[in-house]
């Protein structure tokens, strides 16, 4: 589905209980302090520093704009992801992630060949209504999100509208998102007046490769 610009509307996972936000019959798992504090961290400054970031235009409603946002595409090699009129071929995974995308794979028994990297440099940079239901994905997909950096407010809504269930997602949070969850619901980072700094989000998914 395209991305709204309109955003108005090892050892590194931590023994913590798993916190369940249920929408309807299906779950969207909340998982605060996913990662030890000292390991996000270092995360969270490997990527600003490290990774070379894009803000590519995308189609909305017949134009072109800039994504409100930074974004970094990596994967094995084949892993091709569109949405909103781009085509991205991967990057090779850096050795951080790749680990990363190991320890995942273990705790959640979910296989994994790609992440989309998400900066969001301020209150500015937003994400708008949107699924994750692009069909490379499949019918069902399962897709861990790990943010790290400043808490941002991530709503929640029926497809259909109505109203939206809040969630903040904070510094080493993983939030798990399974079923239904992209054909039923949307999905919004909101922009805030409030200041806030930098937040870089991962969404590890499996991509059918061609």
């Amino acid at each position: 589905m395209a991305r709204s610009a309109d955003c108005r509307s090892r050892s590194v996972i931590t023994d913590r209980p798993v916190v369940e936000q249920q929408i309807g019959p299906e779950t969207f798992e909340y998982r605060p302090g996913f990662l030890g504090r000292d390991h996000a961290d270092g995360l969270l400054q490997y990527l600003w520093r490290g990774v070379v970031w894009h803000q590519d235009p995308i189609v909305m409603f017949g134009r072109r704009v800039l994504q409100p946002r930074l974004t970094a595409w990596f994967g094995d090699a084949g892993a091709r992801y569109r949405y909103s009129g781009l085509d991205l071929e991967p990057d090779s995974w850096p050795r951080r992630l790749a680990e990363l995308k190991d320890s995942l794979q273990r705790e959640l028994e979910q296989s994994f060949n790609s992440v989309l990297v998400n900066a969001y440099r301020d209150g500015r940079d937003c994400m708008g209504w949107h699924a994750d239901d692009e069909p490379e994905l499949g019918p069902v997909p399962t897709i861990a999100s790990l943010s790290l950096g400043a808490t941002r407010r991530f709503l929640i809504r029926r497809g259909n509208g109505g109203p939206s269930t809040p969630m903040d997602l904070e510094h080493g949070s993983l939030l798990v998102m399974r079923g239904d969850a992209q054909s039923r619901y949307r999905h919004a980072v909101p922009r805030t007046a409030r200041p806030v700094g930098l937040r870089i989000n991962l969404t590890f998914r499996h991509v059918r490769q061609a």
